[in-house]
């Protein structure tokens, strides 16, 4: 009976601790994401009224702006939990997002304030993306280290599910929005109650992360095998320098990915011509598929491996994406953008779990959270704050819609290469191999 009550308590914390850091990470996506949904509303309050396609290039390239600083604070903020501990490190990130969404929310209009408006709003992105780049690799470490060694893949999956579970109250929070405000509302003040909705979440935020326990000195079990430890963190970079640039190369590849997802929605209404309303359905749909397809992905690869689940669903993902894409264009239907998408979604979110897990398992622990940070910052501010520049650009040059799907095909084909890359770490495949002490 003492051994069920303790299991019971360790369930109950581990799901405290699951909890807590999802909902950070959560809120850290969604303000990102908020601001995607809301491109070309936020464009029209900060910039002056010139035209649609200058005044969505401009609200994008603000949206950039917060890439920058993502690979500044993936060092500084991951390092610092490789130092001190991960519960500071998400405290500290988690503190800055809340300054900045606030802020984003209550910044004035260029109507009232003039240049100064989109002056703020590109410090407050900048903000944002220095405590999001040191968010996720503090984050992604914590949950490795506090999982059962037999759930490791579960429980870093909801990561990922962070990210999907972020994207679909935007989704949900923008369909609600669109469906009850008038046009003229949602651009002057509706994307500013979507950020402001996120807000009200700071402060159980940051009560639940105060009271984790530290993962940082705590002893690891079933680690996969490393490199001989040294004292020097450089050269332990050095010898992981192969799984750091695969993890580089998957996470650039899954960056484009997400964010062209997030584009859907701007995608939808700007160049397909559907309502707002059409447009967010599509993403909360393709958003609620995803949370479960990377939970799944997850739970599977515990069972059967990381590499099988991060492979197989990225060719099936290859094969459909021009056919699903050729018919949301050619559709130009609710039907079309919200089938389509979600089955896109579906295929592409299995292995994100897995992959997160075996990136994460694959560091050491010496390095991990300062390692996956400094990767995953970098792959985003190279690629996530260009991508939708990029496509939005290549419709406008080439006149054909289908063109972010084949920049796409490339992202995804690079990427799953990697993938097949990756050595097997999922500890019910390898045991049996010898294992290091950190």
């Amino acid at each position: 009976m003492a051994e069920a009550e303790q299991a019971a308590v360790s369930e109950r914390l581990a799901v405290r601790n699951i909890t807590a850091a999802t909902v950070g990470n959560a809120l850290e996506f969604y303000d990102f994401i908020t601001y995607a949904f809301f491109a070309i509303q936020i464009g029209h309050s900060f910039f002056p009224n010139t035209s649609a396609y200058a005044n969505l290039m401009l609200s994008l390239a603000t949206f950039g702006a917060g890439f920058l600083t993502r690979p500044i604070g993936g060092i500084v903020i991951g390092s610092y939990a490789d130092r001190v501990g991960r519960r500071p490190a998400m405290i500290l990130s988690f503190t800055l997002m809340g300054a900045a969404i606030i802020a984003m929310a209550l910044i004035p209009s260029y109507a009232r304030i003039g240049i100064a408006a989109p002056i703020l709003a590109v410090l407050a992105r900048m903000v944002q993306g220095f405590s999001l780049g040191g968010e996720v690799g503090p984050t992604t470490a914590y949950l490795l280290e506090s999982a059962p060694v037999h759930r490791r893949g579960f429980v870093v999956a909801w990561q990922a599910a962070s990210q999907a579970i972020a994207a679909t109250l935007a989704g949900l929070v923008g369909l609600i929005l669109a469906a009850t405000l008038s046009a003229s509302a949602l651009s002057d003040y509706g994307w500013r109650i979507a950020f402001l909705l996120g807000a009200i979440t700071l402060p159980v935020g940051l009560w639940m992360r105060r009271g984790l326990p530290e993962t940082l000195h705590a002893p690891e079990h079933h680690a996969v095998a490393h490199s001989a430890r040294t004292a020097n963190v450089f050269a332990t970079f050095r010898q992981n320098a192969r799984i750091l640039l695969l993890g580089l190369i998957v996470l650039a590849s899954g960056t484009i990915g997400t964010y062209l997802f997030n584009y859907l929605t701007t995608f939808a209404q700007s160049t397909l011509k559907m309502t707002a309303a059409a447009a967010f359905a599509g993403t909360l749909a393709q958003n609620v598929i995803s949370l479960f397809a990377v939970l799944f992905g997850g739970w599977l690869s515990d069972r059967i491996g990381r590499r099988p689940v991060m492979i197989y669903p990225r060719f099936l993902f290859l094969v459909l994406l021009l056919p699903m894409f050729y018919w949301m264009v050619d559709a130009r239907s609710a039907t079309a953008l919200i089938v389509g998408s979600s089955i896109l979604s579906l295929l592409g979110s299995i292995g994100g779990g897995a992959f997160y897990a075996a990136l994460t398992e694959s560091l050491p622990k010496r390095i991990r959270g300062g390692a996956f940070a400094t990767i995953y910052a970098a792959s985003v501010a190279l690629f996530g704050g260009t991508t939708q520049l990029v496509v939005t650009w290549l419709i406008h040059v080439t006149g054909n819609p289908l063109a972010p799907a084949y920049y796409w095909v490339v992202a995804a084909t690079i990427g799953t290469a990697a993938t097949m890359a990756i050595i097997e770490s999922a500890p019910v495949r390898a045991l049996s191999r010898p294992v290091l002490a950190e």
